[in-house]
């Protein structure tokens, strides 16, 4: 059967990635809203209503104003917003985090869609707590870079506009209270909420971020080993996983670390450096931020709740 899906914001930078992610698709309808309606409330509501799926490109303000828009109880929600990421009844759209996070998506019906900063952190952390091999309460630090393209339409025009004159590497939220603190401290698990310093590249998508691991006031230290064995074992035993872990390595440098190798599809890979010596690790991951980081995970987690995967 085919199911009806409408996308809220279609025309903004993950809808537009949607829609190309979905437009070869025969087994669904995407609902357009005419230009002029767009922001009309009656006529978004009538969408919104009319849809299998709702998709919510929106601002936070405007998603949970879609979402008060909805009273046909079959129309279910995927968020892409940062509304409802740690709300009360809405299931978190990371499918690989859980063994059963993708069954529980596929029978959701409100989804919030991951942030691209926070999801390679909590893939990288989440399963070593789980598996004890990293304490709730260890002091967590996330460096990265993202492509300009994760400060949406803004942030686009601007870089593309001033081309050769923007920096090539800019720190951003040196106020040390980004807005995925509380998405990242809640589904990595963690006791506090880590130190977050993000950074904008002059590169359009694309992403890395990378958690440095002070393991040598443990308890008990872990190995390098380990901790790769425990991130392969958890990401191992996924049917259809778009997280996957590199070979445990020893080197001074790696091409894989290019926040833009995975540009244009849904893959995460991770990646475990250690100096057991010294009692230290790196934990790096690599993916698209309009990929896994956003559009990708929303048309995996649609699949998900069509029942069309995992």
């Amino acid at each position: 059967m085919t199911a009806k899906i409408f996308i809220d914001g279609e025309h903004g930078t993950t809808g537009l990635q949607i829609r190309g992610r979905l437009a070869e698709r025969r087994d669904i309808e995407v609902l357009s809203i005419p230009a002029d309606k767009r922001k009309d409330p009656a006529a978004r509501a009538d969408f919104l209503n009319a849809a299998d799926i709702a998709i919510l490109c929106l601002p936070d303000d405007a998603a949970r104003e879609s979402v008060a828009l909805i009273e046909n109880a079959g129309t279910r929600v995927i968020d892409a917003s940062s509304a409802h990421r740690v709300a009360e009844g809405w299931t978190y759209g990371f499918a690989e985090m859980d063994r059963d996070q993708a069954a529980a998506i596929r029978e959701a019906q409100r989804v919030a869609n991951p942030g691209c900063w926070p999801q390679g952190p909590i893939a990288a952390l989440r399963p070593l707590i789980a598996a004890g091999l990293l304490p709730a309460d260890l002091p967590v630090t996330v460096n990265g870079v993202s492509g300009y393209s994760g400060g949406g339409r803004t942030m686009i025009e601007a870089y593309e506009a001033d081309g050769a004159a923007v920096p090539h590497f800019m720190p951003y939220g040196l106020t040390l209270d980004h807005k995925h603190l509380p998405e990242l401290t809640a589904y990595a698990r963690l006791a506090g909420a880590p130190l977050m310093q993000p950074a904008v590249g002059r590169f359009a998508q694309g992403m890395l971020t990378a958690v440095p691991l002070h393991l040598g006031r443990l308890a008990r230290v872990p190995s390098g080993r380990a901790l790769h064995g425990a991130l392969a074992e958890h990401y191992g035993a996924l049917a259809d996983s778009a997280v996957t872990v590199a070979p445990l390595a020893a080197v001074e440098r790696s091409a894989e670390l290019d926040p833009q190798r995975h540009n244009g599809t849904n893959a995460m890979t991770l990646h475990v450096f250690a100096n057991d010596a010294r009692a230290q690790a790196l934990l790096i991951a690599v993916y698209d931020n309009l990929g896994k980081g956003a559009s990708g995970a929303a048309v995996q987690n649609l699949d998900l709740m069509l029942g069309r995967a995992g």
